[in-house]
């Protein structure tokens, strides 16, 4: 496994960043600014960034995790260990979707992160496609539109679980849970 630091967690990574207080930062000087406008600040541990924008930062994949959603709207500061930055590769299969039914959540993390294995591994895009899918499911009722004889909760986990859990088509899955 690639071990990342200062000097590298920027080129290709995917990291899930922990927002943390300000006063973190009170009185230093950041390490760095970039060219849009984010600062970061080093430890031995890992690095803190003040920053307006997540998600999508140049060539990595970035977020926050936890309750509050960082809508791009206003400055965050977060932190990540060394430890927590994988590499992020658009096409190799370093993906997997983790889905709760019940609470209609949908979202995807990196396998290194995951102590457990046997999940799908998918693309970037791979993964973004399925989730949009499995959103639809969870979200909306017009594709269990022509399914009889089944509870829309039980169709929707059903599917869910096979959308998840493997690469059939949405419409191959619906047939064959459904024979329609």
């Amino acid at each position: 496994m690639k071990k990342y630091t200062r000097f590298n967690f920027f080129k290709h990574t995917f990291c899930d960043w922990v927002e943390i207080p300000l006063d973190f930062i009170k009185d230093r000087e950041p390490n760095y600014k970039s060219k849009a406008g984010s600062q970061y600040f080093f430890d031995d541990e890992g690095v803190a960034r003040l920053s307006n924008h997540w998600g999508r930062a140049a060539n990595c994949r970035w977020r926050i995790t936890g309750d509050n959603k960082v809508n791009n709207q206003g400055l965050v500061l977060a932190y990540a260990k060394w430890s927590d930055f994988f590499p992020n590769n658009e096409d190799e299969k370093l993906y997997v979707i983790i889905v709760k039914v019940k609470q209609k959540s949908v979202t995807f993390t990196h396998k290194e992160s995951l102590k457990s294995s046997g999940m799908i591994v998918r693309t970037a895009k791979e993964t973004a496609k399925r989730i949009s899918k499995i959103k639809e499911v969870l979200e909306t009722d017009h594709w269990f539109k022509y399914i009889e004889g089944v509870d829309l909760e039980v169709a929707r986990e059903l599917i869910v679980e096979q959308l998840v859990s493997t690469d059939k088509d949405f419409q191959f899955i619906k047939r064959s849970l459904f024979n329609r």
